[in-house]
């Protein structure tokens, strides 16, 4: 009767994803749907609606290479050409940068990422109904879950259909019974579909609605604005300029030794 604790397992791993995905949607619902009404979102604020604190990082990194205050290399280097930031968001690339004015990309982008400033941003739009509460998790979150708790259900299951010897039971009936924990799942995945799809991760309904008419605004248009409005809500893969792409999509590797302070100038040709 081993199979009958595998079922007992499966139950727990589906009824709690699915669980917490319904009380995810439920806090979701729950947000002031006219928060932010008459506001127009910052670059800052569309990237952190769209894709986090790592998106902030990279819009602050594209917005100073743009303006000529930072050397972005495509070899994966960071150069201080102006040491003094605008704003706490380049205040707080140039600190990442540190006092020798060059970096690794990869490094300042993760602290950037992780500055006061950014998880002051963070806390402003949470308080004004924009973005989800980090500890609270986001229905993108209860979605990777379920879908994880419906791998670990057919895997059980096929564990329980494999076992050795007499089970006492016929072996379509256990797959019976594991076809219901697997049918809950799926059938909550189904309904996030219909109901909440495209699962925002940082947006409330609210946000996402910001971020929806700023795209609006930005689509089409081609000015430095509407660029770095399309990074903040895109991705680095909406950096026009090749180099600066291959820069920021750049990822390090290990025992890569330092090169001098020229390095990158030179890399750029």
């Amino acid at each position: 009767m081993f199979w009958v604790l595998l079922l007992l397992l499966a139950w727990v791993v589906a009824g709690t994803a699915c669980t917490r995905l319904c009380l995810a949607a439920v806090r979701a619902a729950d947000t002031d749907v006219d928060a932010g009404r008459g506001h127009e979102l910052t670059l800052y604020e569309a990237a952190f609606l769209s894709g986090g604190p790592a998106r902030v990082a990279d819009v602050t990194l594209v917005s100073m290479a743009r303006r000529r205050r930072l050397l972005l290399a495509h070899t994966g280097w960071a150069t201080v050409v102006d040491p003094h930031g605008r704003d706490e968001m380049e205040r707080s690339v140039i600190e990442a940068i540190g006092p020798e004015g060059q970096a690794r990309i990869a490094p300042v982008r993760a602290a950037t990422a992780a500055a006061d400033a950014v998880r002051g941003l963070a806390d402003r739009l949470v308080g004004a109904g924009l973005a989800v509460p980090e500890e609270a998790g986001s229905i993108a979150a209860g979605v990777r879950r379920v879908r994880a708790a419906t791998l670990a259900v057919v895997v059980l299951g096929a564990i329980a259909l494999l076992l050795p010897g007499p089970t006492g039971m016929p072996r379509d009936l256990i797959a019976l019974w594991f076809a219901l924990p697997l049918a809950l799942t799926l059938s909550c995945l189904a309904i996030a579909r219909l109901e909440v799809h495209p699962y925002a991760r940082w947006a409330s309904p609210a946000g996402q609605r910001l971020l929806d008419a700023l795209i609006r605004r930005v689509d089409g248009a081609a000015d430095d604005r509407a660029c770095l409005a399309s990074v903040a809500v895109r991705g680095v893969r909406a950096i026009g300029e090749p180099d600066l792409r291959a820069a920021l999509a750049h990822r390090d590797t290990p025992f890569r030794d330092t090169p001098s302070l020229g390095a990158p100038f030179l890399d750029r040709g």
